[in-house]
């Protein structure tokens, strides 16, 4: 039996019970390749070790950072003490303002003191800085939920809080939503409010609309009557640009596709441009406290890039050209979301395993032979130090680094943890390089399999997993196997992270992979099931079950279980980390754009104080 598979309670909802059928690659199983191309694809990937290999590669564009960015990292000026002392005087002034919020005995309505306490949480959480203050956070939350069944709300308190009470797992229902439709689906704000205050309510519902479960229909209608609403309030240009600023970037990155960091610096700017909002002193203090932060940590994030870099060199990896080099960008994705110093352990460990999982994926996809991918997981499954003398020089590095990696991750996470994790480990990265060899497999054979069976392979081969396991545990949360195994195969909440990145990857780079020879996606496959179908309607089922299983997920990370919350919330912030890298397009291979602007802003530039 295989290590990793598909439960049938997840992957049997995946399918529209398509025909369970396998297939080989004909003159018309992919349109948009010519026989002579695809031939010439088997071919390549056919070639054995006996003979001189013409190897596939990616053209993948050279390494962004290391020249540029070392002149960068050596400014490390916000972590001076008397930032840290200034930073340490406005916490104490923020937490006094939540202990001076209204309560139950100020006089102000049930809804008027709701409505303050979850504002005030929203602001810091917004910003960045809710790690800050934590225990004010929990009482702030226990009083707003002490009445939120009695209280009666407007629309904007109602949103507000089932999002923020859902986030922080405080069991509230979708339903509070209906009292606010009307019977022509729209849903009603106060007649008193400002044409920029209903605005404001509609972009908090379509907020909350994001982190719905399954079957609740009431957050569907809200999510689609909220985005018309606010797209049609951007046509109309006439709101504030902080407004019209903070409409488009919810729209962008919603929920599954954002992370703690990205949105504080975004928020920041948004915050900034709002003068009402900024006039207010209190708004002024937790405004500069958020900048500070976010420019002490840059520089405590910008010395730990240091010896990443210097880690890179020295394993000579910078000499597999073949490959793509994305130890910064997954660096900084680590520092979107774990961003306490203490933390430095799983950032440079969560950023060396997915630098060196993407070059081992590349050597798989595209540049290995299908007998040196053999090679490789033999080698793996002995765990033997030194790779196979017939490899070539590259693929050798790339071995001796990923062997080494491991290793070390294995041993941070025994200091952690108090026990030898590595054998648990090594089955995780068994059942990945198994499930990487039977899509290469694919390739020389020419096959498509069924929707089924592609997406039973793809769930471990997606690599979320051995990416979360090794850095989940160096936290400092002891989990035993049990507890791990909440959050790790075989949980609905691994095989939906796994699934839903699966299903996102392959929505953006199947073109791209289609024209390296890499011709099996979700896409290929469904439209062999059904040959009647589209490459667009392949595409809109395929979204439309990533939906589905998203809602599911939210579900299985915010019911109460036995994990730890720190472990919880970083295992799904990777599933995060990783919708955003293909929120527009494949942000792995193409980082040049959208990823590099994002390392930009979390590592190289500080914020404008």
């Amino acid at each position: 039996m295989a290590l990793f598979s598909v439960s049938p309670s997840v992957l049997s909802s995946c399918l529209k019970s398509p025909p369970n059928h396998h297939v080989k690659l004909s003159n018309t199983s992919l349109p948009s390749l010519s026989r002579r191309r695809l031939n010439s694809f088997i071919n390549k990937a056919s070639i054995t070790s006996a003979e001189t290999p013409i190897r596939r590669t990616g053209n993948h564009h050279p390494n962004l950072w290391d020249d540029d960015i070392i002149k960068t990292i050596q400014e490390h000026q916000y972590e001076d003490s008397h930032y840290k002392e200034r930073a340490e005087r406005l916490i104490a002034e923020i937490k006094d303002m939540f202990n001076e919020m209204p309560t139950a005995k100020s006089g102000k309505s049930c809804a008027e003191n709701a409505f303050e306490h979850l504002v005030m949480v929203d602001k810091v959480q917004r910003l960045g800085i809710d790690r800050h203050f934590q225990n004010e956070i929990t009482q702030a939350l226990d009083y707003v939920y002490r009445y939120w069944n009695d209280c009666p709300k407007d629309l904007n308190t109602a949103a507000l809080g089932l999002r923020i009470l859902r986030l922080n797992r405080y069991p509230v229902s979708a339903d509070v939503l209906r009292h606010f439709k009307g019977n022509d689906g729209q849903f009603l704000c106060s007649s008193s409010l400002s044409e920029e205050e209903k605005i404001g309510s509609i972009l908090n519902l379509y907020r909350a609309s994001l982190i719905a479960f399954p079957e609740e229909n009431i957050m569907d209608e809200a999510k689609a009557f909220a985005a018309t609403y606010l797209n049609q309030a951007l046509e109309k240009n006439n709101i504030s640009s902080h407004l019209l600023r903070e409409i488009k970037y919810n729209l962008e990155y919603g929920w599954h596709g954002n992370l703690p960091r990205v949105e504080a610096r975004n928020y920041m700017d948004i915050y900034g441009e709002n003068r009402s909002w900024t006039e207010l002193a209190d708004n002024k203090e937790i405004l500069n406290l958020a900048k500070l932060d976010f420019n002490i940590m840059q520089s405590v994030h910008r010395r730990e890039l240091e010896p990443i870099l210097r880690w890179w060199k020295d394993l000579d990896l910078d000499k597999v050209e073949f490959a793509r080099h994305r130890h910064v960008e997954y660096f900084a994705l680590a520092c979107a979301y774990a961003i306490d110093d203490k933390y430095y352990v799983y950032r440079s460990d969560f950023a060396k395993l997915c630098a060196l999982t993407t070059i081992v994926d590349d050597v798989y996809d595209t540049y290995g032979t299908i007998d040196e991918i053999k090679l490789f997981n033999e080698a793996v499954k002995r765990w033997d130090p030194l790779p196979p003398k017939s490899f070539p020089e590259n693929i050798k590095i790339a071995y001796k680094a990923f062997h080494m990696g491991v290793n070390e991750s294995a041993q941070a996470a025994e200091k952690t943890q108090g026990r030898d994790t590595l054998p648990y480990t090594l089955k995780a990265w068994e059942a990945y390089l198994n499930a990487l060899t039977k899509e290469a497999q694919w390739i020389v054979d020419g096959y498509i399999p069924s929707l089924e069976e592609y997406l039973e392979n793809g769930v471990p081969s997606s690599a979320y997993r051995v990416t979360m396991l090794q850095p989940i545990l160096t936290l400092d949360a002891v989990l035993s196997d049990d507890i791990i195994q909440e959050i790790d195969y075989p949980s609905k909440f691994n095989e939906l992270l796994c699934l839903s990145l699966r299903l996102k990857g392959d929505t953006r780079t199947f073109k791209a992979e289609a024209n390296r020879g890499e011709l099996v996606s979700c896409i290929s496959c469904y439209i062999k099931d059904h040959p009647e179908s589209t490459e667009e309607e392949a595409l809109d089922y395929l979204k439309e079950l990533l939906q589905k299983r998203l809602k599911e997920l939210d579900w299985e990370y915010l019911k109460p279980d036995n994990v730890p919350t720190i472990s919880k919330d970083y295992a799904y912030n990777i599933g995060r980390s990783y919708q955003l890298l293909y929120k527009e397009r494949d942000g792995f291979t193409n980082s040049n754009k959208d990823i590099k602007d994002l390392v930009t802003q979390l590592l190289l530039e500080p914020v404008a104080m």
